[in-house]
């Protein structure tokens, strides 16, 4: 495929606001992790919580969509300059020709759920009688009214690949030449259903979770916010970060299960390095999906010693951030970029004892060294994979 120009990108997670927040942490080594405080899923457990969510109300203008995802949503677009790409590239195409591609898992349930709880005569409350923000579509019409883009505005929902598939759907669109640049990105915020929901299906460790470890009990849940702006390469303006690759792949083996050799992984791997025209060889680094959840670590585990040399330097970041499901895709992305920009390749963190699984690619110390490729896996219920390939002009 063509490479596509990456103009501007940031995340806002547990760690902090922009990519400054985000690469400091990942090279100091410290976790956003904190024990539950979160009022509304009284859980024993431990949560990536995005600070100050609660104190940041939308501008009065987009009173109409307000809520805790489109107050984080909002919140991680003003961060690192991707309004001013934004700007540009519309000054350059035309906001028609900008699409909108973002991903997300509950989108707004949260205020759905509060507004159940509220019920007034068996009908939502005036404050919560909004229909938009009881939608999917919730946070796609948020950001197309913050935004003002007239291109095509898409919601992407397959779980946890969501934020990492508008990659692969935004490059389609350009390279069809429907659209010239496109928004990307995703969020997600801690609810009850989250919480709950993950919970019931004993999937939430009670202490920090530990990617790839023998004694990895389950996941740590979080909430983030990120975003890029995509743009075509035109003539010699090719600078700079690029999105080279993706793969895409449905294992249709189990409804919430991988398939146990990870064959649906391997074949978005794959197709994301042929895509980028790159050997396995050529990945320097890959934030893998790696939830310590026992199964799903298990099978990446195997996916990854099956296509990739010992030289790879991979690892988990989700004991940094958390697992922030329908954003996992896009922050995982802006952490492959870091490595790409910084040399900063992340420790698997919290994790001390790999599992038998693991090959020598997963490591679970930090490096810092020149990056050339980075790689970013994204891995859904049902066995939803998104693999992106990213390298530097």
């Amino acid at each position: 495929m063509p490479p596509v120009a990456i103009r501007a990108h940031t995340a806002t997670t547990a760690l902090g606001r922009g990519r400054q927040a985000q690469a400091d942490a990942l090279r100091a080594g410290r976790s956003g992790l904190r024990q539950n405080d979160f009022s509304h899923a009284p859980l024993a457990c431990w949560i990536g919580r995005v600070a100050g969510v609660e104190d940041d109300a939308l501008p009065e203008a987009l009173s109409g969509w307000e809520c805790r995802n489109n107050r984080l949503a909002w919140i991680a677009l003003q961060q690192d300059g991707v309004m001013d790409a934004l700007d540009a590239a519309i000054k350059r195409h035309g906001a028609e020709r900008v699409a909108l591609v973002v991903g997300t898992s509950t989108s707004s349930i949260g205020a759905s759920e509060e507004a159940y709880e509220r019920l007034v005569d068996g009908a939502f409350p005036p404050d919560l009688a909004r229909p938009i923000i009881h939608t999917p579509h919730s946070l796609g019409d948020f950001l197309q009214h913050a935004t003002g883009l007239r291109g095509p505005c898409i919601t992407v929902a397959t779980a946890c690949s969501s934020s990492a598939k508008v990659f692969a759907q935004a490059a389609r669109l350009i390279q069809a030449g429907v659209v010239d640049a496109a928004l990307v990105g995703g969020v997600d915020t801690l609810c009850g259903s989250v919480l709950f929901g993950f919970n019931s299906l004993g999937l939430v460790s009670a202490q920090p979770c530990r990617p790839f470890d023998a004694g990895r009990d389950g996941i740590s849940l979080g909430e983030a916010g990120g975003f890029a702006v995509l743009e075509r390469i035109d003539g010699d303006a090719s600078g700079g970060l690029q999105l080279l690759g993706y793969g895409e792949s449905s294992d249709a083996y189990h409804m919430s299960t991988p398939h146990p050799e990870g064959l649906g992984a391997q074949l978005a791997m794959r197709d994301a390095l042929a895509r980028a025209g790159l050997d396995a060889a050529d990945i320097d680094h890959l934030n893998l999906h790696g939830t310590a959840t026992p199964a799903n670590d298990r099978v990446e585990a195997i996916a990854i010693s099956a296509l990739f040399p010992d030289s790879l330097h991979a690892a988990s970041t989700k004991g940094f951030t958390g697992h922030t499901l329908g954003a996992a895709g896009i922050v995982e992305s802006v952490f492959a970029l870091i490595a790409l920009e910084d040399g900063t390749l992340p420790a698997t963190l919290g994790s001390t004892t790999p599992d038998p699984a693991c090959g020598a690619q997963i490591r679970f110390a930090a490096d810092v060294r020149p990056v050339r490729h980075a790689m970013n896996n994204s891995f859904g219920f049902g066995g939803n994979n998104c693999s992106l390939v990213f390298g530097r002009a």
